[in-house]
């Protein structure tokens, strides 16, 4: 199959699209680009609309307004040449409890042309998962790595996982993570996957997206975000009792003298910004995931 995906729009392209659920606004506006062979995280708490946009990017819902395009196509009116070159993962990991693991391999093999049985066998046995054992019977850890197994075993262009290790203990968490990672090490495939669990995104993803009530707050390189967000505690010659303006800050905390800032810009623009008010600089840091989504949702 020739893959139709501009370049310029990216692997997925979301344009302005909207969605409303009765009186309730579930995505606002949403653009988003999400190019070929990155590991990209959509943030956001719950009900901030992960799972809506996942479900618009499988077909599962149309858009209203606006656009969805995967691999430059409509995945509502091209479900056989969007779906069978994606592997999906929910976060409930429906799965028949009535099937052995081998019949579930053997019923899914049936719908993937590009099924790739010795790649399924390698990932079995990888991941520890009995052949002959009944879904039911299956652990939570045990359930995600067969819906895991599963998702990838056709080799798929596109991965899409929702909350992938939602209510895993740590380990079997590390396991899912250090499978995605591998999957994008030796094939360059690309993932798109949606979490609440901000450290879990720091570990994989190069590419990130805020979502909050439905909008999108900011979309960036890992690298990027880091770099352009960060702690600074100023000293100024002349107590206040409300912080200063600081060009880039998004919030502030401190009295008298000092006043800590959260910020946003470029290294060079926001030290010239604290001259420009008289301050000195006492301490910068870089910012972990965690606190920079807390000051974009918090705004």
């Amino acid at each position: 199959m020739s893959d139709t995906t501009s370049p310029a729009n990216g692997l997925i392209s979301v344009s302005g699209l909207s969605r409303r659920f009765d009186t309730r606004q579930a995505l606002e506006n949403i653009s988003l680009q999400v190019p070929p062979g990155v590991i990209f995280g959509l943030i956001g708490g719950n009900g901030a609309g992960k799972t809506t946009l996942i479900r618009h990017l499988l077909g599962m819902l149309k858009a209203q307004s606006g656009s969805v395009r995967v691999f430059g196509l409509d995945p509502v009116s091209s479900p056989v040449e969007v779906l069978g070159r994606i592997g999906y993962l929910s976060e409930d990991r429906d799965l028949p409890n009535w099937m052995r693991v081998r019949e579930l391999l053997g019923y899914t093999r049936a719908f993937y042309a590009a099924w790739d049985s010795g790649y399924a066998a390698e990932l079995l046995e990888a991941f520890q998962l009995d052949p002959q054992a009944v879904v039911k019977t299956l652990s939570r850890g045990q359930r995600a790595r067969l819906g895991l197994l599963i998702s990838l075993a056709h080799r798929p262009q596109l991965l899409i996982f929702d909350e992938p290790s939602s209510g895993l203990d740590p380990v079997v968490r590390r396991d899912i993570l250090g499978s995605i990672i591998r999957t994008i090490a030796d094939d360059g495939r690309t993932v798109f996957f949606s979490s609440h669990l901000l450290d879990e995104v720091e570990q994989v993803a190069d590419h990130v997206a805020i979502i909050h009530c439905g909008k999108i707050m900011l979309t960036s390189t890992m690298d990027q975000l880091r770099e352009t967000h960060r702690r600074m505690t100023l000293r100024f010659r002349h107590a206040t009792i409300v912080a200063p303006t600081l060009t880039g800050a998004l919030s502030a905390e401190g009295s008298g003298h000092e006043w800590t800032y959260i910020c946003h810009g470029e290294t060079g623009e926001l030290r010239n910004a604290a001259t420009v008010i008289g301050a000195q600089i006492l301490d910068e840091t870089l910012l972990t995931l965690d606190e920079i989504f807390v000051s974009r949702v918090l705004q």
